[in-house]
């Protein structure tokens, strides 16, 4: 499964190339911050006449550059882990729960990161089950990001919820 990206650049520029600005708005830090990453080395740049052009892939990277997971993040993980168990066990009421979450997520998150997250997981509820259990089940930056905004509240009972969170601990 190829893992897509946000598409931050702008349109026509399949180099993915970002300006400082979009870099800085992607990071949510300012626009002189990303200079100075470039200025020290932190983040590689590109001229393009007298402007600095950042890469998609190397704002990321700074962005989802840490492969330790948070607190937040291993218990998402494991509750992932449990709804990927029952979507097993039965896809199709796992997914017609998701398909209805999502359409009400994705009615009151139609613009920004949310809706673009929304999106995949439409794509990821579409396509095969092996692809939407890897994204539930995968440690990557994608599926912690993905998480954040999942779809399948109200998959498990507040009993194996609770049993999930207290094995956790």
């Amino acid at each position: 499964m190829s893992a897509p990206t946000l598409d931050v650049a702008a349109p026509g520029r399949g180099d993915g190339l970002l300006t400082t600005g979009e870099a800085a708005r992607m990071l949510g830090v300012s626009r002189q911050h990303v200079v100075d990453l470039t200025v020290r080395g932190d983040l590689p740049f590109e001229s393009v006449g007298t402007h600095r052009r950042v890469r998609l892939s190397d704002v990321e990277r700074l962005r989802y550059g840490t492969t330790r997971m948070a607190a937040d993040q291993r218990r998402s993980l494991r509750l992932a882990h449990a709804v990927a168990g029952k979507l097993v066990q039965d896809p199709e009421g796992v997914l017609a729960v998701a398909r209805t979450n999502l359409g009400q997520m994705q009615s009151r998150h139609t613009r920004g990161r949310t809706a673009l997250w929304l999106r995949q997981w439409q794509d990821l509820l579409a396509g095969p089950v092996d692809e939407l259990l890897e994204a539930l089940t995968s440690p990557s930056p994608r599926a912690r990001e993905l998480r954040q905004n999942s779809p399948f509240a109200g998959v498990l009972s507040e009993d194996e919820r609770a049993a999930v969170l207290q094995s956790a601990r």
